[in-house]
């Protein structure tokens, strides 16, 4: 039988960032990363826009607000360090009502007390200076915010971990997962593999996994949103000079449609968040019938569909209605015209909902004997990877003694 020292199990940017970080903790261990897919970073690190979130929006004092500022500033040098783009183009959270100001505030102090650096609220006049045609009779301006390649920076993480003697074997599923004795057997479609331990990085799978290996989370299940994106023409480019975003509602973990620069040097809207019928669901009628049975057999969907069912609906038929989309952004952005955009592609946020239909907004990581699991990771989970990385490795040496 196949043995190493500890087992990642997901190839993603942040499975990658932790094999990394045991790696260069500990350099004698093996470590062994299996991915089910023929290469790296298939899914969320592939399926996202690019930022590089400041840690405005996070509730002061949780895991995801430290570990997000935290890892701003360790993104930053690991692209400098390896000639890859990070780009400070800025960022604004715009209010575009009077009503939106409380809220408004209220994020400003969450990005002062996190420690964000530079963020300054601005009126009308100098909204139109940083983004001329952005409209808002207030906004927060976040000049350090920045845009990345997160498959490339998951590329690069996989590359130095190969050339440290790490190995990452793609086309590997995870079929079951035993602790016994001093040990762990993973059993995959290739083959057992043994191990001291296990670290569990599974993105939209993670509840399966976390259950796989014994770990109690049937107080959470994993639901799929999917995010689509319109792409603006070459020639509207101009409309929006860094990242404009609108003001959030504080009741979802999501940031609301917006326009974004990315390293490629287009501008993305977007996302949307429409409940999606496959955790790999990525076109508007891709459903699998495993993950809509699991998702509705689960009381927490039920309960957040009758908290939500109005935002729900309406985000719905945004997915449908390239009007109502455009509509969106041009509370943002004026100018933006119906011929202006066109459709782009698509992500899946892989978010862990409660059993009372509470959407959770914090980084959530369970143990099982011998392992840990990264239940909750929503964005900004790749802004945070290298951070998340070294606080798993933390744990990991405290619970298992590496």
């Amino acid at each position: 039988m196949d043995r190493t020292d500890v087992v990642v199990v997901g190839a993603g940017i942040v499975g990658l960032a932790t094999a990394r970080a045991l790696q260069r903790r500990r350099p004698g261990l093996r470590v062994t990363v299996l991915e089910k897919e023929p290469e790296v970073a298939r899914h969320q690190t592939s399926h996202n826009s690019g930022v590089v979130h400041s840690g405005i929006y996070y509730r002061p004092g949780t895991l995801r607000a430290r570990l997000c500022v935290a890892g701003v500033g360790l993104m930053r040098r690991f692209c400098e360090e390896h000639g890859l783009p990070y780009q400070e183009v800025g960022k604004v959270i715009v209010a575009t009502g009077h009503d939106e100001l409380p809220r408004l505030q209220e994020l400003y102090e969450r990005g002062l007390a996190n420690g964000v650096p530079g963020i300054e609220l601005v009126d009308a006049a100098r909204l139109k200076e940083i983004e001329p045609h952005a409209a808002g009779v207030r906004a927060i301006y976040s000049p350090k915010t920045a845009i990345v390649d997160f498959p490339a920076v998951a590329r690069r993480l996989a590359e130095l971990f190969r050339q440290d003697g790490g190995e990452v074997r793609t086309g590997v599923t995870v079929e079951g997962i035993g602790a016994a004795g001093g040990g762990v057997t993973v059993s995959t479609d290739q083959g057992p593999l043994e191990a001291r331990f296990l670290i569990a990085c599974a993105g939209a799978h993670a509840d399966r996994v976390a259950r796989l290996a014994g770990a109690d989370v049937s107080d959470v299940r994993i639901v799929p949103f999917r995010g689509e994106y319109y792409h603006l023409r070459p020639e509207k480019h101009h409309l929006v000079r860094g990242l404009i975003y609108p003001v959030p509602d504080p009741s979802l973990p999501f940031l609301g449609v917006h326009l974004t620069r990315t390293v490629k040097g287009e501008v993305e809207a977007g996302p949307n968040a429409v409940f999606a019928l496959s955790r790999e669901g990525y076109g508007q009628f891709d459903v699998r019938l495993a993950d809509v049975v699991d998702a509705l057999t689960f009381p927490g969907l039920w309960a957040m569909a009758a908290r939500f069912w109005r935002v729900g609906a309406y985000e719905l038929y945004r997915s449908f209605s390239k009007a109502a989309f455009v509509e969106a952004l041009q509370r943002l952005v004026p100018e933006i015209g119906m011929a202006d955009v066109h459709r782009g592609g698509a992500g899946v946020r892989a978010q862990a909902l409660g059993r009372d239909g509470r959407l959770l907004d914090d980084f959530v990581i369970r143990e099982s004997p011998r392992a840990l699991h990264v239940v909750n990771a929503p964005s900004p989970a790749a802004t945070a990877s290298l951070a998340i990385a070294e606080h798993l490795v933390g744990m990991a040496v405290e619970r298992f003694g590496l």
